[in-house]
């Protein structure tokens, strides 16, 4: 098969209706990162129990909310890029699983290291999740719909945690803080069978990379969405070209673009400020008076780069991030043991957001710099 026959597959689905074959691949995403806002926010919610049973400091409590956070950033920096060289189906199966098991190990944990390292493989499992499923929600979308699906995706985080954070505060007091992991556990579990049977891989990479299945595997996905089948899909990539392909010069070359550092930017800044306020907010909340229940409830663009590296441009963006988020805490904790009072907390992480502002702002001049050098 050609390339104009590969474009034409793609074109049809970007410019076609969405049928409901698609509308399922989004929604079993936005239910995956349900899962993810939760995973994210269960040592959030069991902090004060773990706090208070252990005997922990808030510089240990900061290291412990930042675990799951550096795990999430070896996650998305590693299995980013194995997404792109062996499809995102297999890798999101495998990241979810991880996560799950990360989960119901962390309730079964008898002291700090065995949380603390429980948690770095927890968010692993969440980081190589995260960064394919928004992968497989733009590229399944049609470029109508793309940006209201890319947010509709988006919003499912904060109703994982929302609801995650009901969940936690019913359970919890009854049934102490190890509850909340259980629960993340179980939920990811189950999502699992669903996912399996369910979740298609993206057309993008079986018409870019062409496994040996990708001729049936391209053609059941185009039968669930009504469209005409192939007869032939093009031979798989030679050994010289695949390896060419992936060499690492090769993979940083389509990385390296005006815009990649200001979305590193926007993502270190975001997530500094935004995991502060997750992280943090319900032990706060709690510390100022609030009861342990109280506290819990208060509590990307990917087309930017080609399908060859889309989910390693969108994972290392996320584990960029995530090297914010992970010192946000840290930095809480050990400025809370100096003595800050919580509103200098927050006044003081007010700073990234208007960093990350700016950022995004000059990431259009900086794009309309690379669509002019690609016309040229």
């Amino acid at each position: 098969m050609s390339d104009a026959v590969s474009q034409d597959v793609q074109r049809r689905l970007a410019q076609g209706p969405i049928t409901a074959f698609q509308l399922t691949v989004i929604a079993l995403c936005v239910g995956l990162n349900m899962l993810d806002g939760f995973d994210v926010l269960a040592m959030s919610f069991a902090a004060s129990g773990v706090k208070a049973d252990w005997h922990l400091h808030d510089g240990q409590l900061g290291a412990l909310l930042s675990a799951g956070l550096v795990g999430m950033g070896l996650g998305s920096l590693t299995l980013g890029p194995c997404a792109d060289r062996w499809g995102r189906r297999i890798i999101v199966l495998l990241s979810v699983a991880l996560a799950g098991l990360g989960m119901l190990g962390s309730a079964l944990t008898r002291d700090y290291a065995e949380l603390l390292a429980l948690r770095v493989l927890t968010g692993i499992g969440i980081g190589g999740t995260i960064a394919s499923v928004a992968v497989i929600v733009s590229e399944y979308a049609p470029d109508t719909l793309r940006g209201t699906a890319l947010a509709i995706y988006a919003t499912g985080y904060s109703i994982g945690a929302t609801i995650g954070g009901a969940l936690a505060a019913y359970a919890i007091p009854r049934y102490g803080w190890r509850a909340a992991f259980v629960i993340g556990g179980t939920l990811s579990l189950l999502m699992l069978p669903l996912a399996w049977r369910k979740l298609p891989e993206s057309l993008d990479f079986l018409l870019t990379r062409r496994p040996p299945s990708g001729l049936r595997r391209v053609n059941a996905v185009l039968r669930s969405m009504g469209q005409p089948s192939l007869t032939v899909l093009a031979e798989p990539l030679t050994v010289s070209n695949q390896s060419s392909q992936d060499s690492v010069g090769a993979r940083l070359r389509l990385l390296v673009r005006p815009s990649t550092l200001l979305v590193w930017i926007v993502f270190f800044c975001t997530m500094a400020g935004f995991y502060f306020i997750l992280s943090w907010t319900p032990r706060l909340l709690n510390a100022a008076g609030l009861s342990a229940g109280q506290g819990m409830t208060g509590g990307v663009g990917p087309p930017l780069y080609p399908t060859a590296v889309r989910t390693t441009g969108m994972g290392w963006a996320i584990g960029i991030g995530r090297f914010g988020a992970i010192l946000a805490p840290l930095a809480s904790g050990a400025l809370l043991d100096r003595g800050w009072l919580p509103a200098q907390l927050y006044f003081f992480f007010s700073a990234p957001f208007v960093v990350a502002a700016v950022a995004i702002f000059l990431i259009g001049p900086a794009r309309a710099i690379i669509t002019c050098s690609a016309n040229r």
